[in-house]
């Protein structure tokens, strides 16, 4: 599929060398990126709990790649916060190279098993309901995050395989005290999920019955085991033989079972795919295409920068925010799916005068605006094929991680099992994911096909965002990106206007009021300053407002200054930021 490069400037293409390692394949190019100074700002890592930020650091102390640091990072997670990723589930890596000056997006997502059929979510005409589709084992896609380790390691690590995996088995073995993040959820999971009554996670999460508590010591023997085998034995370890066995039996066996086999886990590759690249004044926001929505990122700061001319105030420019969001997931929501499946026209989307006429269709505040058909307009010869409408929702169980090395490189790695806990099933130490729900569960009465279909193989269209942005030299100057299922775009999207266009710190952007405007409705979030004050002017303006008292971002920010790392972790979350200083 052709990509348009949006003012890519300073930006040019370099030609990648295809390999072809265990669950791994590469296609497409990398971005080279102009040269600059060598680096003299340390590192940083911003992430969602301390011990994954701990770990990470201890790999570059010893010299490690930043994808080192993420790989050791997000194993702990996986261990600590399972609500939100974990190794049965995917995710998605943008890595950015120092001496190379390349930037490559590595796709983790998961994939559909050879048996699954569009109307899997069906029942008699009528789409099952969210719970009896989360908790099945139709929900379950064939995990990706390994294979992405091994890709994203293989290309770009500095330690050994074997080392990345070491302060997450030794904590699994060892134990951790229970978050409050983690056992604030589990009363509410009893109630709402399976995890209480699967004999492995009731075992796990409620021993004796009762949700474990604060600062209970947890340890867990069976991940620590299938991560030493990981590392001894490769990423084979978890794609064949009795790991890949059991993850099939899980999904088999569960409540509307599966037809996930051994054969679909085995024949899993992750995608070395296009980074995209989008000017926005006078810096480029990079981030990852399709089946990520790392689109929206450049879509809505392209949007918003024409709806901004003239804005005299903050809210004003708050205002001119909404509408880009508005406008930008409509389209985000027609278009977007697996590349390699349906033709997005995404050159076209993200066309400065499709953004620039995008922007002149204006709508009332309380209305829901329609997807654009840039295609058309750009090539009014063209017959443009619509898609039908599709509302697909992504629960927020993902986690994000920013992360400089010593060396300047660069990862912004978003992870996820869709929905808090995954699909509740337990194989080997970990939970598996639910991810075939984020595809369009309903087929269209009409008939027409959507989007973001369920297709044998596929990879279903994914809020993720992990993105960079580079100033006019093309030297880095910040890595961002967030969980929160389809308020992702909007998260991402706040953090990067707010530090390039309001004139805030990573950590005032990241403070900010999360604004999220998919649909007819504006959700404000009034727990934080200024909040309220924000609900109230959109009120004024026409707008749907619905009031939120917390909206669960977990954005880690890293901005890159003249002479310092510039950090932000998420409060709304359990993330600190970690400084390694400069060698004198």
């Amino acid at each position: 599929m052709k990509r348009f490069f949006y003012l890519l400037a300073a930006l040019s293409l370099a030609a990648c060398s295809a390999t072809d390692n265990s669950n791994s394949s590469t296609e497409t190019a990398d971005h080279t990126i102009a040269a600059t100074p060598a680096w003299n700002l340390g590192a940083m890592v911003a992430a969602a709990n301390p011990h994954a930020v701990a770990a990470a650091i201890e790999m570059l102390e010893k010299g490690g790649h930043a994808v080192d640091a993420a790989i050791a990072a997000h194993t702990v997670l996986g261990l600590v916060e399972p609500q939100s990723s974990g190794i049965g589930g995917g995710g998605f890596m943008l890595v950015f190279e120092q001496s190379g000056k390349t930037l490559t997006f590595h796709d983790g997502r998961e994939s559909a098993p050879a048996g699954a059929r569009v109307d899997m979510f069906m029942r008699d005409g009528v789409v099952m309901d969210f719970f009896e589709s989360w908790q099945s084992g139709i929900a379950v896609g064939v995990p990706g995050t390994i294979a992405l380790y091994k890709s994203a390691h293989d290309e770009h690590g500095n330690l050994p395989w074997a080392d990345v995996f070491q302060p997450a088995i030794r904590l699994a073995e060892a134990g951790f005290e229970v978050s409050p993040r983690m056992a604030g959820f589990l009363p509410m999971m009893a109630k709402r999920s399976r995890l209480d009554e699967n004999p492995a996670t009731a075992a796990y999460f409620y021993p004796d019955g009762k949700p474990l508590e604060v600062g209970h010591l947890l340890k867990n023997p069976e991940y620590a085991q299938t991560l030493r085998r990981i590392a001894e034995e490769g990423a084979g370890a978890f794609y064949t033989g009795d790991i890949a066995a059991a993850i099939a039996k899980a999904a088999q066996e569960a409540p509307n079972g599966g037809s996930l086999t051994t054969a679909d886990i085995a024949s899993y590759r992750t995608i070395k795919r296009e980074a995209i690249c989008g000017g926005f004044r006078a810096v480029k926001i990079c981030t990852t295409s399709p089946p990520s929505s790392g689109a929206a990122q450049i879509m809505i700061a392209g949007l918003y920068d024409q709806l901004s001319v003239g804005a005299a105030t903050r809210a004003d420019k708050i205002s001119a925010f909404v509408d880009a969001q508005r406008l930008a997931y409509a389209d985000r929501d027609h278009f977007f799916g697996d590349p390699d499946a349906i033709d997005i026209p995404l050159d076209d989307l993200l066309n400065p005068e499709y953004i620039k006429h995008r922007a002149t269709q204006r709508f009332a505040p309380d209305a829901t605006p329609t997807h654009g058909n840039p295609r058309l307009f750009l090539h009014p010869e063209s017959t443009a094929d619509l898609w039908a409408p599709d509302t697909t929702e992504e629960a927020p169980g993902t986690t994000h991680l920013s992360i400089i090395d010593n060396a300047g490189n660069a990862v912004s790695m978003t992870a996820t099992v869709e929905a808090p806990f995954g699909s509740s099933r337990w194989v080997a130490g970990f939970l598996l994911n639910n991810q075939m729900t984020d595809f369009a569960r309903e087929v269209s009465a009409d008939g027409r096909p959507v989007a973001n279909a369920i297709a044998p193989g596929r990879r279903p269209r994914s809020s993720m965002s992990p993105t960079m942005v580079f100033d006019a030299q093309g030297n880095i100057l910040m890595v961002t990106g967030s969980p929160g299922g389809n308020s992702i775009p909007a998260f991402v999207a706040k953090s990067i206007i707010a530090v390039l266009d309001w004139g805030l710190t990573a950590q005032e952007a990241v403070n900010f009021p999360n604004l999220i405007a998919r649909g007819p409705k504006v959700r404000v979030e009034v727990s934080v300053d200024p909040g309220k004050e924000i609900a109230a002017d959109l009120r004024t303006r026409g707008y749907q407002v619905q009031e939120r008292e917390g909206e669960n971002s977990g954005l880690h920010v890293i901005v890159v200054g003249p002479d310092k790392l510039d950090g932000a972790a998420d409060s709304r979350r359990e993330g600190i930021v970690r400084t390694v200083l400069a060698n004198p």
